[in-house]
């Protein structure tokens, strides 16, 4: 089993230190601009929230992949898992909260052992509830196989990992036997509705490149895996999303190892699109960690950025005023989600 960076105790494991990497590892990086003056350009700084309308839970980074993209680290060996309290404080905040969209995440959300209760608890609030699945999941032990039904009897949305639309490139980059599984469960979705038009049951995928370079444009990208997956497998899927990978985690990892830090980071930084900046998901979007920390986005949960300390701090603490007045914190890897057409949960911003 491929061990995640924490098990192995390396130093890319630190938050920390990849906030050092970003911003000092080599003269070329140090001379890169910097986000913030970026922002300023456009008046954009400091970034500030236009209002809560997804809420983002992290439920915990126990995974049953080990991806080498994955900028959460996540994996078997992990053991970080949002209690049961955590949920319930979750569930005190969306009674009174403007946000409409409960976005479960992790690793695998589904391997969280409140899992089910929360989306059966959440669903009785009105919130639309997405769960962002790496598929393989939907066909290992019996308990996992049923959620699909589940997931229909509930209205639950369902947004899945697919790298690629081909056997090989998938496997290469989320390992051997992927990309049959991935198959397995998509045909099982769409056995049950899921992606077919008026069903009323949500499909989207999820694009991220394998190396280091730039997701295509999403709508042409879209069309081809719709007609690829359609004639090889007859799967059908509502939306693509297609995400740039951040300079975090495993794909940080990746960047060293393979010596293509600086190239990408150049890439990003040259790319940088200040309609992308005004749409960035932080905007819009507050990030709940396994143990109840508060983010300004997922990505800032993994660099242990929590929100400004003006602000609540812990979903326990929750004012949603507050919140929609904080600052968002930002670093150099926000590049990531503002080049080109953007990068955000829900694909392209722009």
């Amino acid at each position: 089993m491929i061990k995640s960076l924490k098990t192995q105790s390396h130093k890319l494991s630190d938050p920390a230190y990849q906030l050092q990497v970003l911003n000092n590892y080599s003269e070329s990086l140090r001379d890169l601009p910097r986000f913030r003056d970026k922002l300023k350009e456009t008046d954009l700084f400091p970034l500030k929230p236009t209002g809560i309308e997804i809420f983002q839970m992290n439920v915990g980074y126990m995974c049953n992949m080990t991806c080498k993209h994955c900028h959460v680290d996540a994996g078997p060996d992990r053991r970080e898992v949002m209690k049961k309290e955590t949920f319930r404080q979750c569930l005190e905040a969306l009674r009174d909260s403007e946000a409409t969209t409960v976005d479960l995440t992790g690793g695998a959300p589904e391997m969280n052992p409140h899992f089910k209760w929360f989306v059966e608890e959440a669903s009785k609030l009105g919130k639309e509830i997405t769960v962002r699945s790496n598929l393989t999941i939907l066909t290992t032990a019996p308990k996992y196989r049923a959620l699909p039904e589940f997931f229909a009897k509930h209205g639950v949305e369902v947004t899945c990992s697919l790298p690629f639309y081909n056997k090989s490139r998938t496997d290469r980059q989320r390992g051997e036997g992927t990309y049959e599984k991935s198959i397995e469960a998509l045909q099982k979705l769409n056995g049950i509705g899921y992606g077919r038009e008026g069903s009323g049951l949500e499909l989207n995928l999820v694009y991220n490149p394998a190396g280091a370079f730039l997701p295509g444009e999403q709508e042409p990208m879209e069309q081809t895996f719709k007609r690829q997956l359609s004639r090889k497998h007859g799967i059908v899927f509502n939306k693509l999303f297609t995400i740039t990978n951040l300079p975090i985690s495993r794909f940080l990892n990746f960047l060293l190892e393979s010596g293509n830090l600086e190239d990408y980071m150049d890439r990003l930084v040259t790319a940088y699109n200040p309609a992308a900046a005004q749409g960035v998901m932080c905007r819009n979007t507050i990030s709940v960690g396994w143990d109840g920390t508060l983010y300004d986005c997922d990505f800032n949960q993994m660099l242990d950025m929590p929100v400004e300390e003006d602000a609540p701090r812990h979903i326990s603490e929750w004012n949603e005023l507050k919140l929609n007045n904080r600052t968002i914190r930002i670093n150099q890897h926000c590049f990531g989600c503002t080049a080109g057409a953007g990068s955000s949960c829900g694909g392209a911003t722009t």
